[in-house]
């Protein structure tokens, strides 16, 4: 098993906490490592269908425990009673136990009218791995191409195999098989299109007339994707004083991993094209920097810069005390042409916070411009990031 970024945190903490990921992110893997004294996997169609029958189950076994112990519930979504239940065994014995739930799908939980326990458990996510987490031969041009989910990065021979599964088994049919999408052609139609947009800022009528889906449906399917945990909304930088400058309105929205994003489009077989790299490269920075700021549990703020006039920078990062500007380049090379939308955006952020401008970047050494923006290589970039998170994840 790689070491999680998480782990620390979630064998420390004495919280109650919910666990939100996609599939095969690596919750479950992780919640073993934990050896909880009792293990209830959802997914297993015997233990799903027994606790679904008789939800009261779980309290019996709870209580047949006879030591404070550490209780782990997966895939919780599948029987969101199971939460009323969890509820009255934290008020009925508040200190004897410890439970680590996770769960796939946020919206089903919500439209089950699942009882998500404010004030007793904290919610928190598990993405797919960051480039600290998978290991010291990391291949960013494998990343590029069959992304971050631990099962298939880390394969050395069946990754394409079971990213393509993935996509077409969990994507197309069990995202439809949990009754959240009626419209089945149009959703179809939609996965196929909404990969290749994926990262851009989303023009949902141009996105309508391309794929004859109203676009109040298309916007439907979006908010799908990001309930169930399948898509990263960047929205749009809010100047924070007011200003003459037109600041671009569109939020991007990300499929939360490349290489699924590839195996839509039916490209995660071959490595990406010169022309693919740079969009590919961005994509996957934002995710990784998405990725962090979920293990940060400290709010950050992610978003997007684009004036009418084309300044723009890739990805704002605001935190309780700066604001940094990351333009994000798949180059060896960076001129002072590429710091001209962190100088712009500088305008824009004024005064309020200190502002950092920096170019991520595929070169070996830091530069420093005369606007004072700096070029440092991608990994020191993350880097900064991850020494920013909250010290029980480090």
């Amino acid at each position: 098993m790689q070491v999680r970024l998480a782990q620390t945190h979630l064998q420390g903490s004495k919280r109650h906490i919910l666990l939100l990921g996609p599939r095969q992110v690596g919750k479950s893997t992780l919640l073993k490592a934990l050896q909880p004294d009792r293990y209830l996997n959802l997914a297993d169609e015997a233990q799903f269908l027994a606790h679904a029958k008789e939800p009261g189950l779980l309290r019996r076994e709870v209580e047949a425990l006879s030591r404070p112990s550490l209780v782990v519930v997966d895939e919780v979504q599948r029987v969101p009673r199971l939460l009323n239940t969890l509820q009255a065994l934290m008020d009925d014995l508040p200190l004897k136990h410890r439970y680590l739930l996770s769960g796939s799908s946020a919206r089903k939980l919500k439209a089950g009218g699942a009882n998500l326990l404010p004030g007793r458990i904290v919610v928190e996510h598990l993405p797919p791995l960051t480039v600290f987490e998978a290991g010291k031969d990391f291949q960013v041009e494998r990343a590029l191409q069959l992304g971050m989910l631990p099962g298939v990065y880390l394969d050395p021979t069946g990754g394409p195999d079971v990213l393509g599964t993935y996509a077409d088994t969990y994507l197309r049919e069990e995202i439809r098989g949990e009754a959240v999408v009626r419209e089945i052609g149009s959703y179809a139609r939609f996965l196929d299109v909404m990969a290749l947009p994926s990262g851009q800022g989303l023009n949902y009528s141009k996105l309508s007339s391309d794929t004859e889906i109203p676009k109040e449906t298309f916007r439907r399917f979006v908010g799908i994707l990001e309930d169930t945990l399948l898509a990263v909304r960047v929205p749009a930088f809010v100047p924070r004083h007011r200003t003459t400058r037109r600041v671009g309105q569109r939020d991007r929205v990300l499929l939360f991993d490349v290489g699924v994003r590839n195996a839509l489009l039916g490209l995660h077989r071959r490595p990406p094209t010169a022309d693919q790299i740079g969009g590919l490269f961005e994509q996957w920075f934002i995710l990784q920097v998405h990725a962090l700021r979920q293990l940060a549990r400290q709010g950050w703020e992610l978003s997007s810069y684009r004036t009418e006039g084309g300044a723009e920078v890739d990805l704002v990062v605001e935190t309780d005390d700066r604001i940094y500007g990351v333009e994000i380049k798949s180059g060896r090379t960076v001129g002072a042409q590429d710091t001209r939308g962190l100088e712009s955006l500088g305008e824009m952020v004024g005064k309020g916070k200190p502002y950092t401008k920096l170019v991520a970047y595929t070169g070996q050494t830091r530069q420093r411009f005369p606007s004072q923006a700096e070029a440092w290589p991608w990994r020191e970039v993350l880097e900064l990031f991850l020494g920013l998170l909250d010290v029980e994840t480090g």
